[in-house]
């Protein structure tokens, strides 16, 4: 045993053993990836199934249709008319009709600013008194009058409409049912969640006049896909299959038992296709789900709202959107043709009367199901044990190759040759013999040499503190000087890590050992964000985690002007700001409307994606630029007398 031990105390001093984590990062990197990319298979996914048996979807007879039709017809042709009008003078028209079907019907007003834009609106909803409940639960049905592609939705108002007539014949209702009829998806349903949880700000959001119970779900209705033999509202809006949106602000994903009652009800009841992340054909191969998966990882990343539904992610309301559409294949002339079975607007009335059924089942709130998933088929999946492991090891190779900086920065510089020295520095004796300098003070007895901690620590929190000013600015500066804040902050972001170098190098004179604890303090952080940041959105950790995974095998550039100018640029390709440009480009999106909308999601949603963009990954990056363009001071020696 003791000599076991002292084997080991020998091995942990060794030389080599240092040379060990940037391999073990880089494997890190390579596995996290691949275990990422092994999920769609059979062998690491699993089928969906209903854990909640109260559920029971698709046992019902739904008995939307027959005169009900009529009822939809007589609607549609309202809505239709009353299209082009302001909020309120919608409102004023749709009030009355909610009020004669034996609804309480309730107002509200709010006004948002961001970016120096005012949104305001005014909020329609009813509540359908449970026969059989005491008000402590309800169900919430949103139908905007606009969808999150501003575009108007009729059939999704009108639709809702004849819903709450229906609905209101029936005498089965354990839970009371909210129809909510905002004037947009992005603002209207945040006032009035916010406002119904009394969360709300009252200088700008209105209370509500009228509440009910506990919500224990929510259905919103996105019915904008119209039906070209549509003649002035006469006709139908067809569709063959349903397109479920589920994401959530800031990565938030409904119950998975939700999705999987809808897409039970409509894909197995109603026989009509279900389609989940835009993917309008998926023939459940490799490729399909791994594309279904990266999407779905995508808009988890970028945290923004995704429909009218997004908003009510955030107090636990499990809730998604429907949108019909109709799907085409190709044939092999090459030509598009309707695919599937075409259902008009009381079969999308059935699959939201027998969701609404399946709800009304529930003894207590969804809970046995994933909350944290990743779907890859509307009939596969994977859940947070699987997937969590490769955000994990992307942050596990940060916190490796902190803890060899830290080691490597702690271990005594080898003493320079003092006839080497005295060549360099002219440091000698009367007698010519080159003179030893002495041993450096900060040597322990162990062969350890003492940190210098003030200035590693001084430089990391200067550049986390720095990342505060572009979090306010773009969210404080008005949209129309977004574009050039932008353009000089992009100049000042090139410079400010010469500028860092420059000092570090001519004023404090900074050594191997206090880069070596720069990048360690940063690579410790950053680990420890992305960590931690897993457990709550993962897509945007992971994404994030491989982005910034060069920063683990940055060091200081030979002193070649070349290899140091084709490092910065090597650097500045994987900055924060140019992916973001790389994105609106990708997405044919303006820089100055994708900062908009980051803005407009901090000041209204609660998103904090910029505040993982400029107060983790972009400090981690200037650090490593300053690493990269460091010049390390030589060994310290004594001075000629």
């Amino acid at each position: 045993m003791p000599s076991l031990i002292s084997s080991l105390v020998r091995f942990r001093r060794d030389p080599r053993l240092l040379k060990l984590p940037p391999y073990l990062s880089l494997l890190c990197i390579l596995v996290g990836v691949a275990s990422l990319l092994v999920l769609p298979l059979n062998s690491y996914s699993r089928r969906t199934y209903i854990s909640e048996n109260a559920l029971l979807p698709g046992q019902v007879h739904t008995y939307f249709g027959g005169s009900d039709q009529n009822v939809f017809r007589a609607y549609k042709h309202e809505v239709n008319a009353l299209l082009g009008q302001s909020n309120k003078a919608i409102n004023d028209h749709l009030e009355p009709i909610l009020a004669a079907g034996g609804l309480k019907v309730g107002r509200q007003n709010y006004t948002y600013r961001s970016a120096g834009e005012t949104y305001e609106g005014e909020n329609l909803y009813a509540i359908l008194q449970a026969p059989r409940g005491d008000a402590t639960e309800a169900l919430v049905l949103v139908s905007p009058w606009l969808s999150i592609h501003d575009v108007p939705n009729p059939h999704g108002v009108a639709l809702q409409l004849a819903l709450a007539r229906y609905f209101r014949r029936w005498s089965l209702w354990s839970k009371d049912i909210i129809f909510l009829f905002p004037p947009d998806s992005l603002t209207g349903p945040q006032a009035w969640v916010d406002a119904y949880h009394d969360s709300h700000d009252g200088r700008y959001v209105s209370a509500l006049p009228r509440k009910s119970g506990a919500l224990q779900g929510a259905i919103a209705l996105d019915y904008t896909k119209a039906d070209p033999a549509d003649d002035e509202g006469n006709g139908s809006s067809r569709f063959t299959a349903v397109h479920i949106v589920y994401d959530g602000v800031n990565g938030q994903l409904p119950n998975l038992d939700l999705i999987n009652s809808v897409v039970n009800i409509a894909g197995g009841q109603m026989g009509t296709g279900v389609s989940l992340q835009d993917m309008w054909r998926h023939n459940d191969g490799y490729a399909d789900r791994l594309r279904t998966m990266l999407r779905g990882m995508l808009r988890q990343g970028l945290g923004a709202a995704t429909g009218a539904h997004s908003a009510f992610m955030a107090y636990h309301v499990d809730a998604i959107t429907l949108q019909p559409y109709t799907a085409t294949a190709v044939t092999p002339e090459g030509n598009l043709v309707i695919s599937g079975w075409q259902h008009d607007e009381m079969a999308m009335g059935r699959i939201l009367e027998g969701t609404f059924r399946s709800l009304n089942n529930l003894l207590e709130h969804l809970h046995q199901s994933f909350f944290f998933y990743l779907l890859m088929s509307r009939e596969r999946f994977v859940s947070i044990g699987t997937y969590l492991p490769s955000a994990m090891l992307l942050a596990a190779n940060y916190t490796i190759m902190a803890i060899a900086l830290w080691v490597r920065s702690g271990q005594a510089v080898p003493k320079p040759d003092a006839a080497v020295v005295a060549a360099k520095t002219g440091a000698a004796d009367k007698k010519g013999k080159a003179v030893e300098p002495p041993a450096s003070t900060t040597a322990t007895s162990s062969g350890a040499e003492e940190r210098d901690l003030f200035l590693p620590l001084a430089v990391v929190a200067l550049c986390q503190a720095l990342g505060v000013v572009p979090l306010y600015l773009f969210n404080h500066v008005p949209a129309w000087l977004l574009t050039p804040v932008f353009a000089v902050f992009a100049l000042v972001n090139t410079v400010l890590p010469h500028l860092i170098s420059r000092a570090l190098t001519n004023y404090y004179r900074a050594t191997v050992q206090q880069y070596d604890l720069i990048k360690s303090f940063s690579l410790l952080l950053l680990g420890m964000f992305l960590s931690s940041l897993a457990t709550l959105n993962f897509s945007l950790a992971f994404l994030v985690g491989l982005l910034a995974s060069p920063l683990t095998f940055m060091q200081p550039a030979p002193r070649s002007p070349g290899s140091r100018l084709l490092a910065t640029l090597l650097l500045n390709h994987i900055s924060p700001l140019a992916v973001l440009v790389a994105c609106c480009l990708w997405w044919q999106l303006d820089i100055s409307e994708a900062l908009r909308l980051a803005a407009f999601g901090w000041d209204v949603w609660g998103m904090y994606t910029a505040v993982v963009l400029w107060c983790v990954w972009w400090p981690a990056w200037l650090v490593g630029s300053v690493v990269v363009l460091g010049r390390p001071a030589m060994v310290p020696v004594p001075k000629k007398k």
